[in-house]
């Protein structure tokens, strides 16, 4: 089996560290901008070769995972360089834009729209761990589009992975997953940002700093570079989000000012309802 990867950081080191072990003989290639990338995923074992997108016709698989803006500019230029019998999947946390910009493409049918709710808040080839996917969830969005050979080649290696796969329109994966992952980050990054200017002395930040502010502020480390791009592809879906969530803010903070105990009381409770539904997690 041949595997190219255009970037190779978290998403596509990890996938690659499973890869090896399902497939001892698998060959893999990593395309990136930066040199410095792909020479440290030759000395971590993430790939064997370096590789360009002008060598992909003989791929069995193509993983894209760079910033959702990238995606969208390179995934024509990768279906042009593709051979008949290479499927290739993005790793992108948005799918509306990444669909739309192949959607009129003519090897449209060898693209799959795929996003695994998986990850760290660290990135780059340094960040890559084996079983990163293992028992999570892979959302695929347009499946319909893909062949279906293609499709079902796709299916039992997500098998293998031990993944859940579903299906979603991309159009309500971005509204659902803003509410999900994207504000949840932009949570983090401003918490970090008050406890920074108000916190000069970074002594005490590191002395009070309990696992409550640790695993709150832990999205925070992620990489702005891959984030920024999220929240520009899916602004209308976070504005929506955070007005929401400011709205709730305010209401949290009028009752505190008002000193209404009881209702800030029954308010905890009713959200307390979520470890339920997290549960399983």
């Amino acid at each position: 089996m041949k595997v190219s990867f255009v970037g190779i950081g978290l998403m596509n080191g990890s996938l690659s560290l499973d890869l090896q072990r399902l497939h001892p003989d698998v060959v893999l290639s990593g395309i990136s901008r930066k040199t410095t990338t792909l020479n440290r995923a030759v000395e971590l074992g993430l790939i064997q070769e370096i590789g360009s997108i002008n060598q992909l016709q003989d791929a069995d698989y193509v993983f894209v995972s760079v910033p959702v803006a990238a995606i969208a500019t390179l995934l024509p230029q990768v279906l042009d360089a593709v051979g008949e019998n290479t499927l290739v999947m993005d790793f992108g946390s948005t799918k509306t834009a990444i669909c739309g910009a192949v959607k009129n493409h003519p090897k449209r049918e060898q693209f799959l729209a795929a996003h695994p709710i998986a990850g760290t808040e660290f990135s780059g080839p340094d960040a890559a761990i084996p079983n990163l996917y293992d028992g999570k969830t892979i959302m695929l969005c347009e499946v319909a589009k893909t062949r279906s050979d293609l499709l079902a080649r796709a299916t039992t290696l997500l098998q293998k992975l031990n993944m859940t796969v579903r299906h979603m329109d991309p159009v309500a994966h971005d509204r659902h997953i803003a509410y999900v992952s994207h504000l949840s980050h932009i949570t983090s990054f401003m918490l970090g940002k008050t406890v920074l200017e108000k916190e000069t002395d970074e002594q005490n930040i590191f002395d009070m700093a309990g696992s409550g502010f640790a695993s709150t502020v832990r999205l925070a480390k992620s990489s702005p570079e891959m984030w920024m791009p999220i929240f520009m592809q899916n602004k209308h879906n976070v504005l929506e989000t955070l007005n929401e969530y400011i709205s709730n803010l305010n209401a949290f903070k009028e009752k505190l000012e008002a000193e209404a105990v009881d209702e800030l009381l029954a308010d905890m409770k009713e959200i307390n309802k979520i470890r339920t539904i997290l549960k399983h997690k």
